[in-house]
């Protein structure tokens, strides 16, 4: 499935998710405003999603003075890859991390964490650049940006609706089940939201890190990179918005373990082992919660097929 398909199918089922939580809430009345709100933050998450993301983790622009290694590593895949050069953008967490958002490759963004810089090195850094500049390079920033917005929005409209259950508003049309219907909305739409977003990110994954390591010249860094960020999501938990989880370069909830049920990432194993070219999972790993195959793994064939 194409990118502007994939876009096409994460809006109008992200926007069907808004429209019933308001017809939950305001029967047919709060459905007209949920659609209308609906419309504004398809507009919004187009334009300025990069924006709300960045903001979200109090990213500050890096300038080629303050940061000049990770401009110029930045500088030298963009020309590689036959790319705009990004703008470039650090977190300020300890966790290793990164991601690319935007709407297109003329307005991309590269964002890593300081953790990352601390903790690894010029190879390994390389290495996770070039995966994000991959991203930008499959044009598939765009969606990755639009599907933390709108899974935003929903688990908004998901906890107002739990609120409104709590305190008996809502709907009192009896076919729409009154409470009881609410509850089962703010349970029911959140998890859904989840589920787009790893139907549209795990397959995503594998297609960046070959772009990636292609991009980088080989593929060890990134390699040897996946498997030191897998041991630290563990060890420094990075305080990370669910409904952006998918964007990152690993799962930054990895070390939540109801969060990694519902991981929007393939096993890092099995990524490391597609980069080195073996299927061998390796003796010394211990496959943590996120990394080991679950019923929802399983359940995701079907999604993934959609791609």
């Amino acid at each position: 499935m194409s990118n502007q398909l994939r876009t096409t199918f994460l809006l109008a089922l992200m926007t069907v998710l808004i429209v019933l939580i308001g017809q939950f809430l305001g029967g047919q009345q709060g459905m007209i405003l949920a659609l209308l709100f609906a419309g504004a933050m398809n507009f919004f998450s187009y334009w300025y999603s990069d924006k709300i993301v960045l903001r979200m983790y109090r990213a500050q622009e890096a300038t080629p003075q303050q940061a000049p290694d990770l401009y110029q590593m930045v500088a030298t895949l963009a020309r590689k890859g036959n790319l705009p050069m990004p703008r470039v953008y650090i977190i300020p967490q300890d966790t290793p991390n990164a991601f690319a958002t935007g709407r297109n490759p003329e307005h991309a963004v590269v964002a890593v964490t300081q953790g990352l810089l601390k903790l690894m090195n010029r190879e390994q850094v390389m290495g996770v650049l070039a995966h994000e500049m991959g991203h930008v390079k499959n044009r598939d920033i765009l969606i990755g940006s639009i599907a933390a917005t709108m899974a935003g929005a929903i688990m908004l409209l998901a906890n107002m609706a739990r609120w409104s259950a709590i305190f008996g508003g809502g709907s009192r049309d009896g076919e729409r089940g009154g409470g009881l219907g609410l509850i089962v909305m703010a349970i029911v739409a959140p998890l859904a939201a989840m589920v787009v977003q790893m139907a549209i990110s795990r397959s995503r994954e594998y297609i960046a890190d070959d772009t990636g390591a292609q991009l980088a010249g080989n593929s060890e860094g990134l390699a040897s990179a996946l498997e030191k960020l897998g041991a630290y999501s563990k060890q420094i938990p990075m305080n990370a918005n669910p409904s952006t989880a998918h964007m990152f370069i690993v799962n930054p909830l990895s070390g939540r373990s109801m969060m990694s049920l519902f991981s929007t990432h393939p096993p890092i194993e099995e990524r490391v082992a597609r980069l080195r070219g073996t299927r061998t999972r390796p003796a010394q790993a211990e496959p943590t919660v996120s990394e080991t195959q679950t019923p929802m793994d399983r359940g995701r064939t079907f999604w993934d097929s959609l791609k």
